[in-house]
């Protein structure tokens, strides 16, 4: 995709397909459409989609951690959620701040969990829940997986995700402060689940906003990132922060110019961008040391 009208204009008609429920065959006559055949379109539709055969930045079997998929209950329904922590005896030793990573709308995938990783090789206790558990866990077909997110009970899923945090703030090695992090839905979810309570400090990648009123409800400090390009988040997003700033709550928010939605996410070739995601990483990590380490 060497044309940047071209590209745009693809990444745009997949976003809607994406979070405006539209079926495929209405995405492959729409990018047929752009590009001029189908090949061409299948081209651009795999450029811009998350790969999950995108190899892992952190290794599943890295040394360096501990790591694996549990499987359990909370809030009264069927559980699951991956977990990873550094192990060592400097690790061992200190007092970890602990951090839900909450996916994006198609669930807990090897991308989400190979975040959850690097969150933990930075110092922290991961917890990575599959909100999909009660219907069943995440499919392995993301369009079967954006269906069930269409779906989900949110008061159940913010249960199960407060029972995580619960249960993260008694684990032995626990500072006894919990923060979460999620990007796209799982953004928005950080969004609710910091005016529901229950956490000491949010960060949510170009997540969509709760109405302005609800920021007089949030008691926790928040970071907030955003896609220049990302104009349907950017209509919640922007009167969230001027509400929640109104309000006097403590609130970063970062605005990275020229990079699309979902721009941390180094599986999509198209959307990912290394600058701002490795800049938004940096500052999510700090401020998740500066308001959960012991």
């Amino acid at each position: 995709m060497t044309d940047p009208s071209l590209r745009d204009r693809a990444v745009q008609l997949y976003d809607a397909f994406t979070h405006d429920h539209r079926d495929r065959r209405t995405l492959l006559r729409q990018m047929t459409a752009l590009a001029g055949s189908v090949v061409a379109a299948e081209a651009l539709i795999a450029g811009i989609a998350a790969s999950p055969a995108a190899a892992a930045i952190v290794d599943p079997a890295d040394k360096r951690l501990d790591a694996g998929m549990r499987s359990g209950t909370a809030a009264g329904q069927p559980s699951r959620a991956y977990y990873a922590a550094p192990k060592g005896k400097e690790a061992a030793a200190a007092r970890l701040g602990a951090v839900l990573v909450i996916h994006e709308n198609r669930g807990l995938t090897p991308h989400i969990q190979d975040v959850a990783r690097r969150i933990a090789l930075a110092g922290f206790l991961a917890i990575a829940p599959d909100l999909l558990a009660p219907q069943g866990g995440t499919p392995t077909d993301e369009d079967k997986a954006r269906e069930l997110i269409n779906a989900v009970n949110y008061d159940l899923a913010l249960a199960q995700a407060r029972a995580f945090a619960d249960e993260a703030r008694g684990m032995s090695r626990a500072s006894g402060k919990v923060g979460v992090v999620g990007f796209c839905w799982g953004g928005a979810f950080v969004n609710r689940m910091a005016v529901a309570g229950g956490i000491d400090a949010g960060v949510s990648y170009y997540g969509p906003a709760p109405a302005p009123s609800e920021a007089a409800k949030v008691g926790v400090p928040l970071m907030l990132h955003y896609a220049g390009t990302d104009t349907r988040v950017a209509q919640t997003g922007e009167p969230w922060v001027a509400a929640l700033k109104a309000a006097g709550k403590p609130v970063e928010a970062f605005t990275y110019s020229g990079v699309d939605h979902a721009f941390n996410n180094d599986t999509s070739a198209a959307r990912y961008n290394k600058p701002a995601a490795d800049l938004a990483w940096e500052r999510t990590t700090t401020f998740l040391h500066r308001h959960l380490d012991a």
